[in-house]
């Protein structure tokens, strides 16, 4: 029987690893210690008790075969209250009031990041707050750039992979993820003013580097911006709105991710 997140929790003492593909693994990542779904099958994954797939329609192919192959317990976080994967595992857990009808999925990436958290016994009742006041806030902005960086590093590492992903999906743009310091260690050689940045401030430690990074991409002459952040259900938004924003601005539909041009419907068709 599917169930809402309420006071369900996962077992306490347990190790849990969350797995996904795609968006779904970003918000994996922002739950907690994590592995792609075709690493969990190939036994690349690191051990654990639980494992806690993420699947938003809940019929990825290599997400079912990652539960398949996982020997413990197993539990689904997903829109859909029926699904292939529901079937299979001990728990399912509906994040979504609704199957989210876009491709390039926004509020069902921040819906699963919750819920993961809140299984986990984190107070996520201040989230829908924080994410209203991030939709009224100064946007991002549109610009005539057609490369996007994405930098940061620690707590932020699922907000830089998902910003890039909601980038090339909705506005078609080249948009790359950089770990802070992969990119101060000889990603910069192809990183000229032509490029429009994005650091993840992050904390402590990640906070100063971040600050090393802005320092260097100033050097390059890049339009850069570093950016503040406190929790990835809130600081995605940011990035979701940029999406949007660019797409509007070329023309373009951010839902349907070229799902409805050639070749690139026929390419998706490749890993249904």
């Amino acid at each position: 029987m599917p169930e809402r997140v309420g006071e369900r929790r996962l077992p306490a003492g347990a190790r849990v690893l969350f797995t996904g593909c795609g968006t779904s693994f970003h918000a994996a990542l922002a739950c907690g210690r994590a592995a792609q779904a075709l690493d969990v099958v190939l036994g690349e994954a690191p051990e654990a008790d639980v494992l806690v797939a993420i699947s938003h329609e809940g019929g990825t192919t290599l997400t079912l075969e990652a539960i398949r192959a996982f020997d413990g317990e197993t539990w689904l976080v997903t829109g859909a209250a029926e699904s292939a994967i529901g079937k299979e595992v001990d728990h399912v857990v509906v994040a979504t009031p609704a199957i989210e009808g876009s491709y390039c999925h926004t509020a069902s990436y921040t819906c699963a990041v919750a819920a993961g958290r809140a299984l986990q016994g984190e107070d996520v009742s201040a989230l829908a707050t924080q994410v209203f006041r991030e939709l009224d806030a100064e946007p991002l902005g549109t610009t005539d750039h057609d490369r996007f960086v994405v930098v940061g590093a620690g707590r932020d590492t699922a907000t830089v992979l998902e910003a890039v992903l909601k980038l090339r999906e909705g506005a078609h743009v080249a948009a790359e993820p950089h770990h802070t310091e992969q990119l101060l260690h000889g990603q910069l050689a192809a990183i000229d003013p032509s490029v429009r940045c994005f650091v993840l401030e992050g904390e402590g430690r990640a906070a100063a580097r971040a600050v090393d990074a802005m320092r260097a991409l100033g050097e390059l002459g890049c339009d850069a911006l570093l950016v503040p952040t406190s929790h990835p259900v809130v600081d995605i938004v940011q990035f979701q709105r940029l999406t949007c924003d660019l797409a509007e601005s070329r023309g373009i539909d951010p839902d349907l991710i070229r799902w409805d041009e050639e070749p690139w419907n026929r390419a998706r068709q490749m890993h249904d």
